[in-house]
């Protein structure tokens, strides 16, 4: 029997179930059933049904020609190959050809959940997602990292990677950026017993991402609730009217009924104002009346004034032109402007034209 080893595998002698020693490529003749050949790819891993890896390796016929790596319980083996990533390992003794090229290992231990800084990210990639946790931190976020519920500490924007292992991993994200709250439909009664409805709004960030989520369980939620109670207790003891009257007030007492649960709690309030105030639709009705006549009385007032101004003024007016018979004249030819504007044709006999046009506007027997 004939067997033949190409350039890109190697051979492995046996008989009668024992190593003898390894072959090159070339041609092999077999004689009787006590040998065999095993061939094995050059760039792969070495192994043969008949031996184990450790026996393999333990071979003078080839521990030269062998690189041998030893994972232990609980570890991976890293396999580069000229400096590129070939695969992962797991527990045992693995077995390369020297030839293939350059064989470096990279042992990890996943006891330990935190990858090494020599490790390059670009092998996670390749790697199964059973081996490793990846966390990815967005921008404008930061993520409080936890080792068995155990906060070690906190991760900036960026990607990251952990040894999937018996430690158990666990990432929370904390915005640090403003953010938005609303109250909304907050229904409260005032001081004279009238039922309003509030939509507040306010901004707000967190400056510390860790020590108000460890010791509160719902710091953005304790946020809301003091903002409600303030809310309440300051529309509680005011009329209608006077909530009204000035919203900005409503904004400064919930601010500072925030202020030292807000400290507590290591967020920083940006701004907060009342986005709506709703009333009932009867008090709606009422208010829009009162309304409707503040601005008809207002609306009367302004039109006496402007008929006395008027009636002023025209008293003035003939008062002058009884003094001044030239002013009387003028606006006699004034009046004639605009006659003639608005009349069609006139029919004059010869004569003084002037007299006569005059005359239109005169009352019988009137003088100049």
């Amino acid at each position: 029997m004939i067997i033949v080893i190409d350039q890109t595998e190697r051979g492995l002698l046996l008989r009668d179930g024992k190593l003898c020693r390894a072959l090159l490529p070339g041609r092999y003749r077999l004689w009787g059933r006590r040998s065999r050949i095993r061939t094995v790819p050059l760039e792969e891993e070495i192994a043969c049904p008949e031996l184990t890896a450790k026996q393999l390796a333990a071979h003078p016929a080839l521990k030269e020609a062998v690189a041998a790596v030893e994972v232990g319980d609980g570890q991976i083996a890293l396999h580069f190959l000229d400096g590129r990533f070939a695969g992962c390992l797991r527990e045992g003794v693995h077995l390369f050809w020297q030839e293939a090229g350059a064989h470096t290992f990279l042992l990890e231990d996943f006891s330990d959940p935190e990858v090494s800084e020599r490790v390059p990210a670009a092998v996670f990639d390749k790697l199964p997602a059973c081996f490793f946790h990846r966390v990815e931190v967005p921008e404008g976020k930061r993520a409080r990292l936890l080792f068995n519920k155990k906060l070690v500490r906190l991760l900036e924007p960026g990607t990251y990677f952990f040894w999937r292992g018996r430690v158990r991993v666990e990432t929370e994200l904390v915005d640090v950026r403003l953010t938005r709250m609303e109250l909304s439909g907050q229904e409260i009664l005032t001081r004279d017993k009238a039922s309003v409805r509030i939509n507040f709004v306010l901004t707000y960030r967190f400056t510390d991402p860790v020590t108000p989520f460890l010791e509160n369980e719902d710091p953005a939620e304790q946020l809301r609730l003091t903002a409600q109670l303030a809310l309440r207790d300051y529309v509680g003891t005011r009329t209608m009217d006077e909530i009204l009257e000035d919203k900005d007030k409503i904004s400064a007492a919930v601010l500072a009924g925030l202020a030292p649960r807000a400290k507590a709690l290591r967020a920083e309030i940006a701004e907060a104002g009342v986005k709506d105030i709703i009333l009932p639709g009867e008090i709606r009705e009422i208010m829009n009346s009162v309304l409707a006549a503040e601005k008809r009385a207002q609306a009367n007032v302004i039109a006496r004034r402007e008929e006395v101004a008027s009636t002023r003024s025209l008293l003035n007016t003939a008062r002058l032109m009884e003094e001044n018979r030239t002013l009387y004249r003028l606006k006699e030819l004034e009046a004639l402007e605009k006659i003639c504007e608005n009349v069609g044709s006139l029919t004059l006999n010869g004569g003084d034209f002037l007299s006569q046009l005059t005359a239109l506007i005169r009352p019988a027997g009137g003088q100049d």
